[in-house]
């Protein structure tokens, strides 16, 4: 009878201890290096201003999140990415942007990514 119970110890232990590895594994916020690295190397906005504005705006989101939805007209031209781009909150000054380097919105746009508004993540 003690066997049993040993037994039965043993197994209930190694499946509270492999579960517990099993949620150790995924970790929210594990590409923020990726993410890092990446907003080194691109801009964070894209060819477009926003009409308002006359600039690229920055839509700044909460830091937990880490993907985004690309909706696009069409068939297949709706896509999700992740969110490289960190709002800092040291404010370097007010920027220059050149409106020619960005377009305006089409009359008949396709994408989202055509209004002008883009995605960055709130400081952590």
């Amino acid at each position: 009878m003690k066997r049993v119970l040993l037994l039965t110890l043993l197994v209930l232990a190694l499946v509270v201890a492999g579960a517990v590895d099993v949620a150790r594994a995924f970790q929210p916020g594990a590409n923020r290096g990726i993410a890092a690295r990446r907003a080194q190397q691109a801009p964070w906005h894209g060819d477009y201003y926003h009409a308002a504005w006359g600039m690229p705006l920055a839509l700044v989101v909460p830091p937990t999140a880490e993907m985004q939805t690309h909706w696009g007209w069409g068939v297949g031209n709706t896509r999700i990415t992740t969110i490289y781009h960190q709002f800092g909150r040291n404010y370097p000054g007010p920027g220059y942007y050149n409106r020619q380097m960005f377009r305006p919105t089409p009359p008949w746009p396709s994408d989202t990514d055509q209004f002008g508004a883009y995605y960055i993540r709130g400081p952590w």
